[in-house]
């Protein structure tokens, strides 16, 4: 039985589904084995409205995936987002053991004091993240990771994460039905600041605004903790159906057209051209602007990010953005996009690739299309023991297309065989704390 820290990533989008494979390193880098991406559209707005096309996305993707890396797939960590995940700040308090020094015992009565205290959700309702954001031990505010210190009492406030149960549901019926467990879920937005903020970034403040096919993402962090999210429900594919009203064309012939020519904002062209769009059904093709579809599309980029200013300013952390803000995502790479951002948002902007990718294929995820999924493998792979206890993932490799029986037997490490919380293993649970509180 060969042992290796092993995560499969799958981001089930709009327009896309997409699938990593990863290993983490010696050095806590990730080398990528495999991906996988097929399109989709079985959702709207990040929610299924239809199980069959979303499941048949699924497999198209994994089936990649499992090509490339030589591993069947068994078990992922599946990126939930939508209008219905709602965040909510929960303060906690508790009296540290009778040894005087905050272990993990405490930290885990903390967030499970902290879960209680939001009871009063409906059972429509679920949680699928305790995030702790501040400890405060005695006096001793600010702290990020308390384990090890002394006092009698600890304090502060956790970031909880909630979405509606038939959602989730449908989202863990399409991964049940196209033959996967669900190892873990995990909030977009978390996954994808994972991705693309550096440690200086996340502690001096920045908001990571991802623009997806169906939504918008937005995620503040501050002093190195999520303080605030928001989905907005304006994105990629409502500039595509703008450009296909506009030039009256078919939705492939205006999402061709958006690639190929599209500019996000109007100061970034430089001369202006005519485009020929082929006519629908045999009809004769027909000249457009360059500069008019420019103004269709920066209207609609110029709306996303002026909602995104009205959801950071409605959070109250807008002057706390010190490292302003990065914006990734499929729905980022069009050109001038970054500039029309800086000056709506009147922050400092860069645009985001996944961080932290050393090897393997590592050329085939580094685009801000893939931070989401290469979020959810980076998360999967930190482990953390104050996070809900994952199911076990298991990967069974190698594979080969055409081969119906299982290789070798992979665990990743959400897997069996990691030291529980409440069962702790001496200086390994400190450690794997101390990497979780610097990865955090």
């Amino acid at each position: 039985m060969l042992k290796r820290n092993i995560a499969v990533g799958l981001d089930i989008g709009t327009t896309k589904v997409c699938v990593v494979v990863a290993e983490k390193d010696e050095i806590g880098k990730l080398n990528v084995l495999g991906n996988g991406r097929s399109n989709s559209d079985g959702l709207q707005r990040a929610t299924v409205v239809n199980i069959n096309k979303t499941v048949a996305a699924i497999k198209a993707a994994i089936a990649d995936a499992e090509r490339e890396s030589s591993i069947r797939i068994k078990g992922v960590n599946v990126g939930i987002s939508g209008a219905h995940v709602n965040c909510i700040h929960s303060n906690s308090e508790i009296s540290v053991n009778q040894t005087g020094i905050v272990n993990e015992s405490d930290v885990r009565r903390f967030l499970e004091k902290a879960k209680t205290n939001i009871k009063y959700l409906d059972i429509d309702h679920e949680i699928i993240h305790v995030i702790p954001q501040e400890f405060i031990v005695d006096d001793q505010d600010g702290v990020l990771d308390p384990i090890g210190m002394a006092g009698t009492t600890m304090r502060g406030s956790a970031y909880i994460v909630v979405g509606l149960r038939t959602k989730i549901r449908n989202i863990k019926q399409c991964i049940e039905k196209a033959g996967l467990d669900v190892s873990a879920l995990t909030f977009e937005p978390v996954a994808s600041g994972i991705a693309v903020m550096k440690e200086s970034e996340k502690k001096s403040g920045v908001v990571v605004i991802d623009i997806g096919g169906g939504t918008t993402e937005v995620a503040i962090y501050i002093d190195g903790a999520i303080r605030y999210s928001e989905v907005v429900k304006v994105a990629a594919n409502d500039v595509t159906h703008d450009v296909a009203h506009g030039v009256k064309a078919l939705h492939e012939v205006a999402e061709e057209l958006k690639i190929r020519h599209g500019y996000a904002y109007s100061k970034m062209l430089d001369e202006d051209e005519t485009i020929l769009i082929p006519g629908i059904e045999g009809r004769p093709q027909k000249s457009f602007p360059k500069s008019s579809l420019t103004m269709i599309i920066e209207a609609r980029m110029m709306e996303i990010f002026e909602l995104v200013r009205d959801s950071i300013k409605r959070s109250g952390y807008y002057e706390y953005l010190n490292a302003g803000a990065i914006i990734t995502g499929g729905g980022a790479l069009m050109p001038g996009t970054e500039e029309l951002a800086r000056d709506v948002l009147g922050l400092d902007v860069r645009l985001g690739y996944p961080e932290g990718v050393s090897g393997g294929i590592k050329g085939s995820v580094n685009n801000p299309m893939y931070a989401t999924v290469m979020g959810l493998v980076a998360h999967s792979l930190q482990n953390s023991i104050f996070e809900e206890q994952r199911e076990t993932q298991v990967i069974e490799g190698p594979f080969k297309s055409g081969d119906e029986s299982p290789g070798e037997e992979v665990s990743s490490p959400v897997a069996a065989g990691a030291p529980s919380a409440l069962n702790p293993a001496g200086n390994k649970i400190v450690d794997r704390l101390k990497k979780f509180w610097e990865q955090l």
